[in-house]
């Protein structure tokens, strides 16, 4: 189906909004405790969690619990709890670069979102205004770039890892849904000799396992030529490698920033487009709220709205 630029509203008004940040949690082992980033709407109770994971932007402070303002105010604004961390890879850290796991720390940038999970009660105990109000059963994790690999990892994505050649699996049951924005696909052949060489943990992630719901949002002139060779497709391998439930929204000539959906008017984002990222934060909002929520007609209604105009700015399909 095509997607269209028709932004006529078939969601309810946008709510308050609070947010919250640093809330700190600490964690014996890691190389600094972990501060996370809280956005909820201001009323309303059983709300549901999203884990939002930073990519690794050239700016000093989007690759934080600082970034993504975009998705996370829209999210909170409809009615999600978004937690997002500062993994160890975030430029704001300044960390040793011989710190174990660096430059990009895929391992703990997965174990992050576990212990977030594992500490819901110290988050609502940190935020007095949300006492009470989470749904801890209803659970989805979001990522862009390096952020959409620690979300596959979650997922059900697996690989081996390069230092001691285990097979990793970092499935977290708890989480029913997910969206990766410009994902990392596949390794092997499809590498840069460079990433082969220096980000090897790269080259033998698998999707057939990703059995978790998963919404895939890729831009048709998304090239990446720092990290593969195969050009925009790549993005698109961790809807066509995986098993479904799976739906693939391919976005007409966005790049690696999908229109701006890092941050506000940052330098950053090639591909400036308020009309795209208001596209990605309605569907991304409706594609979860429908997985959270069996039965509930926001997914069927985005699409509904989003294809029904003469300007299309991409393409969904499902399987």
């Amino acid at each position: 189906m095509n997607a269209s630029t028709d932004t006529a509203d078939t969601f309810s008004p946008p709510a308050p909004v609070l947010s919250v940040s640093p809330v700190v949690l600490p964690a014996p082992g890691r190389a600094v405790d972990l501060e996370v980033r809280v956005s909820a709407p201001m009323t309303g109770h059983d709300l549901p969690v999203i884990l939002l994971s930073h990519g690794q932007g050239h700016s000093n402070n989007l690759s934080s619990l600082n970034g993504y303002a975009p998705l996370a105010n829209h999210w909170a604004a409809h009615g999600f709890v978004v937690i997002q961390p500062t993994h160890l890879s975030s430029r704001t850290l300044s960390l040793d670069p011989a710190t174990p796991g660096a430059p990009l720390y895929w391992r703990s940038r997965a174990e992050d979102m576990q212990r977030i999970l594992d500490r819901l009660d110290a988050v609502e105990a940190a935020v007095p205004q949300l006492a009470g109000r989470l749904d801890h059963g209803k659970v989805a994790v979001a990522g862009h770039s390096m952020g959409g690999h620690t979300a596959s990892l979650l997922l059900g994505a697996r690989l081996t890892d390069p230092e001691d050649g285990s097979e990793v699996d970092m499935t977290e049951p708890r989480i029913q849904a997910g969206v990766l924005l410009a994902a990392p696909g596949r390794g092997g052949d499809s590498l840069t000799d460079f990433v082969a060489e220096n980000y090897s943990f790269f080259s033998t992630i698998d999707f057939s396992g990703m059995t978790t719901p998963a919404l895939v949002v890729a831009g048709d002139k998304d090239s990446s030529a720092h990290l593969t060779v195969r050009g925009p497709q790549w993005h698109a391998d961790p809807y066509v490698l995986s098993p479904g439930p799976k739906s693939l929204l391919t976005l007409f000539d966005a790049e690696h920033g999908l229109g701006g959906i890092s941050g506000y008017d940052v330098a950053e984002t090639t591909d400036e487009n308020p009309d795209r990222v208001a596209a990605v934060q309605r569907l991304t909002w409706a594609y979860l709220r429908s997985r959270l929520y069996p039965g509930d007609p926001a997914w069927q209604a985005a699409c509904d709205t989003l294809t029904s105009g003469p300007k299309p700015f991409g393409r969904i399909e499902s399987k």
